[in-house]
């Protein structure tokens, strides 16, 4: 008899896992990933990652300055980073600009 309990018990916990997984799968957050990407096309493998523990969408937005201070778009940088932050990189020749999300392809930068 004992048996047959546990047997139903291990079943029904089984059974719950199977959907717990399934719905943890669903809830997960999935952002676009590419070294280059300009005006809609990414110049390189487009990916996709899922976030981990810590980590966020991310854009890396990357500007030339050209000699009267003017920040000219060049390229972005899409990815899944850890320990995420909104700021801007100011360089003599260059501006980074970086910003991080958490919702489902919230990174892919749009077009205008």
């Amino acid at each position: 008899m004992f048996v047959l309990l546990l047997l139903g018990v291990v079943s029904l916990f089984c059974a719950y896992y199977g959907n717990l997984q399934q719905r943890l799968k669903e809830m997960e957050i999935m952002c676009f990933k590419c070294k280059r990407y300009h005006s809609g096309a990414c110049y390189e493998d487009m990916e996709l990652c899922s976030l981990k523990h810590r980590q966020s969408c991310a854009i890396e937005n990357i500007y030339l300055l050209t000699p009267k201070g003017k920040s000219m778009y060049q390229y972005s940088k899409l990815s899944c980073m850890t320990n995420c932050e909104d700021i801007n990189f100011l360089g003599f020749e260059k501006r980074t600009e970086l910003i991080c999300c958490k919702r489902n392809s919230c990174n892919l930068p749009v077009r205008v």
